[in-house]
């Protein structure tokens, strides 16, 4: 990690993402819609590709100011009726609400329950995802996933990268910025907690949003054991664990 100057306060609290760097969000979503649609393994991945830009799509426009806010669950549905007119098979309500459902039952990575058991010993830990409240609480339950709080972007109705969802984490820790490191699978999540004065830790995953040659992250770990390691070892960082 970066050593910060004297005047930089230790970190205190650490922010995980969890879409991705705590659950493998992509072959949950791959899976739910194979199984709803009932597509072979590679259209399953093509309407899953698709998903996924229609949700990114939309929320881009919630935080550039291009439509108002709306909750998640209900650009999952848009989400789920684009994919279904690309596949020209279009579903009912009660099947296309038990899909929406199902797209939230995404498998922790192996490490992650304990991973995060252990590094909740030494510092705060915050969820902080642009998943809505209810399929992060029934994520965190069904996975083992224990906090200290656990953060919705619906919150600060906005979604990530907004400054404005990392800000919310900020306030909720009660420190500086700087006491807080933004901990995620995907370079642009860091690059955005960054902007509002975060420490940021990248943890490698096989779906995760690789970092540039350019970027400067205060560390990269293999996985959460390794992060917990690598910030034991650190001096800027105060662990009680």
């Amino acid at each position: 990690m970066t050593n910060p100057d004297s005047s930089t306060p230790r970190v205190e609290f650490l922010v995980l993402d969890v879409l991705g760097t705590l659950v493998d969000q992509p072959s949950g979503v791959t899976r739910a819609l194979q199984d709803a649609f009932d597509l072979g393994p590679a259209t399953a991945r093509e309407a899953s590709r698709r998903w996924f830009h229609e949700i990114e799509v939309a929320q881009r426009e919630v935080v550039e100011g291009d439509r108002p806010f709306v909750p998640q669950t209900i650009l999952d549905h848009e989400a789920v009726r684009a994919v279904g007119g690309w596949l020209g098979k279009d579903l009912d309500e009660s099947s296309t609400a038990r899909l929406v459902d199902d797209l939230s039952r995404l498998s922790a990575w192996p490490d992650s329950a304990d991973g995060l058991s252990r590094l909740a010993a030494g510092f705060g830990t915050i969820g902080l995802s642009n998943a809505g409240p209810g399929a992060l609480l029934g994520l965190s339950v069904a996975n083992g996933l224990r906090w200290h709080q656990l953060l919705s972007s619906e919150h600060a109705e906005t979604y990530k990268p907004d400054p404005a969802v990392y800000e919310l984490a900020v306030r909720t820790s009660g420190r500086p910025a700087a006491s807080c490191l933004m901990v995620a699978a995907h370079a642009w999540d860091l690059r955005a907690a960054a902007r509002v004065g975060m420490r940021t830790a990248y943890v490698r995953r096989p779906v995760g949003d690789p970092p540039a040659p350019e970027d400067r992250f205060d560390l990269i770990a293999s996985d959460l054991h390794d992060l917990l390691g690598r910030l034991r070892d650190d001096r800027s960082v105060d662990a009680h664990g």
